[in-house]
């Protein structure tokens, strides 16, 4: 070894000594700084509004820069106060509602803050309150000629002309059971459905959601932090109960009667997307059935309410619904996404539903469609072609000629691009550097750098490489795991290992993209633990056909491939096999306890963070698409339940959960604790008061409660 290549290895060396160690203490007080928000496009593209620091900000892509606009507090001081429910209610977090929105004319925006409505003059400055009312104004939506914005307050839909601030109640029938324009909770949840009314194109009516909840049952949820226990009830549907009854209706924006859409049966159909046609005639509506094996896309006129099928799809195990309709020549055409070759791809059809071509094809997923540039005839479009682990940019002719690669640094991207294609703001990380934000022309070029990479953390902390290795399945099937070693790693040590599970379907956790500095993963890997993370059978990001692994039999496909994974580093020969633990939240929590009861032999220590321990106490829309309904699975459902296999734990299991869990319910830990005393097994278990499926203010003490556990169980 030369010199010049020994100092460099001893300054390298030194410069790592030189940096700290990621701490229980660096975990709870380092918070990376947030960055710029999302971009909200103006409607001609070259520009786009997004906040940070409390400000709203506005970015010229032809002038490369941005500047000021208001700070967001001033609002939110004008806005009248909203009294505090007395009773906690429980929205999901899949509702979506639009803080920021651009009027057609491209100089002013619409803004929501603290439940009122604002007009802000982008050019001129200043703006003017539309709204100030003890009652927030949800969801609210500008129509496409900037008159009038919709919104709703309680259960039924309000419009506002804005130019007069003339209110009209739309409806007038919404009570708790009856919500107009509003979601119930597992819709959002399940099928990424994030609002309930849509502005026709000609701005002349509104069509929206009616939700029946009548039939919902009601889960009991109760805070018991305060001084007197609250009843806070969910309504909450479990496999095989009553879903919603949703209707249909067209309303005219002035005022009068709703029309109400012929659609059929309510009570066992879900609908799940509805897209107004270009000249306001008709509706598109996308309906499954209640296990989602059959999808059929109707077209519903706005005139008459009668529908007809513009196409259907069947699949023998379940359909995946995503938001990737796109209309072309004016209504004539349109762009759909479907797995029916095992993968997602693009076709077109025309109106009446004849398939035009293919447009992307490929044993790889189309993941996300961010443009479509009509005039030019192409598309852009996210997808997996160059590796499951990765997300690249591509563009192609909607005829499916001239694909090209537009992102090129491996890794993941994501991209918001202006309403004209025109250009965009691209996203990117990978397992070595951290995100970084980057403007750019639709050919790819670069304008600015607008969130450049925070290296702070990486620059303080010692942070441990990760790598992602490749393990061969019995049959052959090829997995993807990611390791990282521990701090002072010698070949032929035994460590402890830490599995980091999820394993469910519509998740992908082995990705190459960074994973942060300051984390629990680089705590415990310079505590001399091995890290170990692994997507099975029914991950997400590698085709319809590597999903249906697990179709009716939740967890043992998926504890095959996570038992390879930890087989597989076993013989790498650096393993103590008999300290092995694993941990997980949600599905993570679930395989978490169904490998502690089932195998025994290979883990000595889980932690199940708001495990469902009982498929059939999870919700419908979710359970019955993967499991089916369990009247007619019943065996399925036994054999994927944990809480039936109790006895099966031997080692330390450490259950944790939220109180008031809206998505998993507190419900599944309490029956199997009930499981395991009865089974004679010993087990440990802690209880957080948050009214959310994720822990809030509890992170600092369950982050050394975890140390705490898998030292106890594995050194």
């Amino acid at each position: 070894m030369s010199r010049l290549v020994l100092l460099l290895t001893c300054l390298a060396a030194l410069a790592a000594a030189e940096k700290k160690p990621v701490t229980l203490d660096a975990i709870n007080s380092e918070r990376p700084a947030m960055g710029p928000g999302s971009p909200v496009w103006s409607p001609e593209g070259t520009r786009f509004v997004y906040t940070e620091s409390g400000k709203l900000e506005l970015y010229d892509i032809a002038a490369a820069s941005s500047r000021d606009l208001t700070p967001m507090g001033l609002m939110q001081s004008a806005a009248s106060k909203v009294p505090a429910e007395e009773v906690f209610g429980f929205e999901n977090r899949g509702v979506h509602e639009q803080a920021i929105q651009w009027f057609p004319s491209g100089r002013e925006l619409l803004i929501s803050q603290g439940g009122d409505l604002f007009l802000f003059r982008v050019d001129a400055g200043g703006w003017t309150q539309l709204t100030s009312t003890p009652e927030a104004e949800h969801d609210p939506k500008l129509s496409p000629d900037g008159k009038r914005v919709s919104f709703r307050r309680g259960h039924d839909l309000y419009v506002m002309e804005i130019a007069s601030k003339k209110v009209t109640r739309l409806t007038g029938d919404g009570s708790a059971t009856l919500l107009n324009g509003e979601l119930d909770w597992v819709y959002p949840e399940e099928l990424d459905l994030g609002t309930a009314h849509w502005w026709a194109p000609d701005s002349k009516s509104i069509a929206y959601l009616q939700f029946d909840v009548s039939r919902e049952p009601m889960y009991p949820q109760t805070d018991l932090v305060t001084a007197k226990a609250t009843f806070e009830p969910e309504r909450y549907v479990k496999a095989g109960e009553p879903n919603a009854e949703v209707r249909v209706g067209i309303v005219p924006a002035a005022g009068g009667a709703t029309r109400w859409m012929n659609i059929g049966e309510t009570r066992e159909m879900l609908t799940a997307r509805l897209y107004w046609q270009p000249d306001s005639s008709a509706v598109a509506v996308v309906r499954l059935n209640r296990v989602q094996n059959r999808l059929e896309l109707l077209s519903l006129s706005a005139g008459t309410g009668e529908s007809r099928v513009i196409l259907s799809e069947t699949d023998p195990y379940w359909i995946n619904v995503r938001e990737d309709l796109r209309w072309l020549k004016g209504g004539k055409e349109f762009l759909w996404a479907s797995e029916r070759n095992g993968y997602q791809h693009l076709y077109r059809y025309s109106i009446d539903g004849k398939l035009l071509g293919q447009v992307t094809r490929g044993d790889w997923e189309v993941s996300d469609i961010a443009c479509v540039d009509e005039s030019a005839g192409q598309l852009y479009f996210i997808s997996t072609e160059a590796s499951p682990l990765e997300r690249q940019f591509y563009r192609i002719g909607l005829d499916g000629k001239g694909k090209t690669r537009l992102t090129q640094a491996p890794g993941t991207h994501s991209v918001s691009m202006g309403p004209k294609c025109g250009a965009y703001v691209e996203s990117f990380s990978s397992l070595t550097e951290p995100p970084s934000r980057i403007i750019r022309r639709n050919d790819g070029s670069q304008v600015a750098v607008f969130s450049p990479q925070n290296r702070k953390q990486v620059d303080e902390y010692e942070v441990l490489p990760a790598k992602i290795v490749e393990v061969k399945a019995p049959d052959g099937a090829l997995l993807y795991g990611r390791l990282i070693k521990p701090k002072g790693f010698e070949a032929g040590k035994k460590y402890p290992l830490l599995v980091d599970v999820y394993g469910g379907p519509r998740a992908q956790t082995v990705v190459n993209r960074w994973y942060g500095a300051a984390n629990m993963e680089q705590l415990f890997a310079q505590r001399g633990y091995v890290i170990w993370m692994l997507d099975g059978r029914g991950s997400f990001g590698r085709g319809h056909r590597w999903e249906t692994a697990v179709f009716h039999n939740f967890g043992e496909k998926e504890l095959e491939d996570q038992k390879t994974g930890v087989q597989h580093l076993i013989s790498l020969g650096f393993i103590d096999p008999a300290k092995v633990g694993i941990q997980g939240w949600s599905y993570g929590g679930y395989m978490t306890t169904y490998a502690m009861v089932h195998a025994a032999d290979v883990f000595a220590a889980g932690i199940a963070g708001a495990p469902v321990t009982n498929w059939r106490n999870y919700d419908s829309i979710y359970t019955e698409r993967y499991m089916g309904l369990p009247s007619e699975n019943a065996s399925g459902y036994e054999k994927s339940s944990p809480v039936n296999s109790a006895s099966g734990l031997k080692g330390k299991l450490l259950l944790v959960h939220n109180l008031e869990d809206d998505n998993v319910l507190f419900q599944n830990t309490v029956q199997m604790a009930d499981a395991l005393e009865r089974a004679d097994r010993q087990f440990e278990a802690v209880i957080y008061p948050n009214k959310s499926h994720g822990l809030m203010r509890d992170r600092k003490h369950f982050a050394k409660l975890t140390v705490d556990f898998f030292d106890r169980a594995l050194k």
